[in-house]
Parts: C-alpha cells; structure tokens; sequence
C-alpha cells in the first residue's frame, strides 16, 4: 500500500496491526489513528511508548468503571484494546531512556488481558500446561453455547507479539466459527521471558508435543481434530513441529519460513557470513558491535536478540543457525496451508520454498495488495485471512 503512517518501518507496522485488530474489537480506529497522529512521522521511541501507554491508562481506566456498573461487555472489550495498547507501547521500550520499565508495564498488559478473558461468554480458562518440571501458562477460550468434544486450534505466536495479537490474529475468528482455541506462552515469548528468563528452542515439538498431551487428557476436545495455526516465526516452529508430532489433523504457517537465520543475514555483507563460517568469533563480535552506531538499530538488535538468550553476535547466530527446517522437513505428514502474502518482508520466498520442499498434503494461498491483505501476517486483510484460513482448516478436519 502507498499509505504509510510512519517513516520508521517498525511504528508503521505496528500502527497497521493495531488498525487490523479493529476487527476483532481489540482495538478502535479513532483511538489509534488519533494517538498515531500524536507521535512524530520519524519514529521517536519515547514518545511512541508514551503515547500507547497513555492511552492504553486512559482506556483500563473506562473498563474499569464500566465493571463498576456492571457492564460486563464493555468492560470486556475495554480491558482488550487496553492490553492491545500496552503490547504496542513495549515494542519500542528498549531504545526508550528507561528501558526497565518493560516487566510493570507488560504486567499491566497482562492484568488487562486476564481481565478480559474473564469477562468473555463463557470465560476462558486459564491453564498451566505441564511443560518438563515447569509449566507454560495459557488460556483455553471456547464458543458459548456449545457443548462437549469440540475442533480444538493451538495457536503458536511468533518471536515478540502478544496474546492480544494471537487473540485478534486467529483465536477470535476460530472461537467465532466453533473451534476451542488454546493460546499460550512459550518459551521465549512474553511471560516465559519477561518474567522467566526462559528463551527460545529450535525444537519446539517440545513445546508442543506436552500441549497435545494436555488436550488429549481433556473430555472437552475432540482429540481427531486438533489443529495447530502459527504467527510470523511461528512460520518455523509449526513445521518443525509437525516433522515430529503426528497428532495434529491440520496446520497453518502464516507465512511459511524454511530458515530463521535468513532474515538476520541480509542486514550483513558475505564477509561478515565468512568470517562466522571460519569461526572467528572475535573478529565477527567487533565489526558488528563497533560497525553499529545507530542506536536506533542498536535497540533492535536488543529487542530481537533478547528471546534468543545471547546477545554476543557470533553466539547470536551460531544459535540461530540451528533455525531450519531442511534436515526435517521431509518428514511432514500432516496437511499444512502456508500463506504467502505479497510484501513479505521478514522471510520473502519462503512460503514458496517450504511449500515445494514438502512431501505431504499442502497449499499455498496467496495474499495480494490489490485486496489489501499484503505485508507480513497480512495486517491489514483479516476478513480475507481467516475466511480462506478457517475455510481450509473447516474442510480439511471435517
């Protein structure tokens, strides 16, 4: 689209899906057009974590007394947006002067979403699922007025959005269409990070393997008809999952991604990928420490490195490079949709590549600007999304 909100991609991107959210109620497009309209074009961090924070204070405030009087559904829908408003606050937090200011304020996101899923019809449960000797904490949302067994859909977030953006992405349209979500936590992701320190791992069916065993001991999910939908890196960890776990019925990868690793390399020259190759770790930490001196660019390395537990580049990437599906992927079965929506701009042609690299039922569905449903998880385009998403999963699991 030629319509942009800001000249910084990030803010623009962000100010894209927090209008997208509009269509699951989790957010308005008056509050968000009018707060966008607050910061500076360039892209000012403090004055964007302000901005989103103040608003986000003002809407909790309205919730609140809405819960006061009794008003179940406005309060419900207050508490959402705020959280909405907190999680887009935090994504500028570390270059911002005080970057400790993350864990009260995703606490403060966090309060307004539980809030929320107790006021939705009926309320969700919230649930710890036995992960190892620890647990990962969830919220298992379901339709009201609808009994027993029921389609159950794993939603799986990518590598820093919040459970209000797997809520409004996903969760809100499978509850919609008679599908029990599960949205979660894992590790490196939100609360297993900000509050845990618990960081990402390439093999996440070991993440999701002790989910299906939760499902699987629950008389309210009909265990033939579980799905698994993943967000952005999410692109990743549900293929990976598939090659190992064969209980899923059916999954989505929105959008596919064959290598994590790609993303991260395109910002660097071939020497810097050589001297990393050749293992010379002293030499590959300093041009990339030392050659940066934006701190713009400096905050984004911290933001996108944190959930990845190393923050060194040589040993940064050394762990992404375990972030690949190649040895895997032929060992998928189970039937996988993949988005390829045009614009992509974290992992471009990967769709493609994962789509043609695998032996079992797939398809690749497209999505275009012209229908206003390009960039990266498709922002702005979620009628279009979950219509030929949940319209795929509906046909595939029955």
């Amino acid at each position: 689209m030629g319509l942009r909100f800001f000249d910084d991609d990030q803010f623009d991107y962000e100010t894209r899906l927090a209008l997208g959210a509009v269509y699951r109620r989790a957010a308005d497009v008056g509050e968000v057009l009018a707060t966008a309209g607050r910061i500076t074009p360039g892209g000012d961090a403090e004055a964007w974590f302000a901005a989103w924070t103040d608003l986000a204070r003002r809407v909790r405030e309205q919730a609140e007394s809405c819960a006061a009087r009794g008003n179940r559904v406005s309060a419900g829908e207050g508490h959402l947006r705020a959280a909405r408003y907190f999680a887009t606050a935090l994504v500028s937090i570390d270059a911002t002067d005080d970057p400790e200011r993350l864990v009260p304020v995703f606490r403060e996101h966090r309060d307004c979403f539980d809030r929320f899923a107790e006021a939705v019809e009926p309320p969700a449960e919230r649930v710890d699922i036995p992960y190892g000797g620890d647990v990962l904490p969830g919220f298992l949302f379901g339709p009201p007025d609808r009994f027993g067994p029921l389609p159950t859909l794993i939603v799986c977030n990518g590598s820093d959005g919040a459970l209000t953006d797997v809520w409004s992405l996903a969760g809100a349209g499978a509850v919609a269409r008679g599908y029990r979500v599960l949205l979660f936590d894992g590790p490196g992701q939100q609360s297993m990070l900000f509050l845990r320190g618990m960081p990402f791992r390439h093999d996440w069916e070991n993440v999701v393997t002790p989910i299906v065993d939760f499902l699987h001991d629950r008389p309210d999910v009909d265990t033939e008809r579980i799905a698994l939908l993943g967000i952005s890196q999410a692109g990743y960890w549900v293929p990976r999952a598939l090659a190992f776990e064969h209980r899923i019925a059916a999954a989505v990868a929105d959008p596919g991604v064959m290598d994590v690793a790609a993303v991260w390399w395109r910002h660097f020259p071939r020497e810097m990928r050589d001297l990393w190759e050749a293992g010379e770790r002293d030499a590959f930490d300093r041009y990339v420490l030392e050659g940066d001196g934006d701190p713009v660019a400096r905050a984004t390395w911290r933001w996108r490195a944190k959930p990845y537990g190393h923050f060194a580049p040589f040993d940064l990437f050394t762990e992404l490079s375990r972030y690949t599906l190649s040895p895997v992927v032929d060992r998928v079965t189970t039937p996988l949709l993949i988005t390829d929506p045009e614009g992509e701009g974290f992992w471009p042609g990967q769709s493609r590549q994962l789509h043609d690299a695998l032996r079992g039922p797939r398809e690749l569905v497209r999505f275009t600007a012209e229908e206003g449903a390009d960039l990266h998880c498709e922002p702005l385009g979620r009628a279009v999304f979950e219509q030929r998403v949940f319209d795929w999963l509906d046909a595939t699991l029955a």
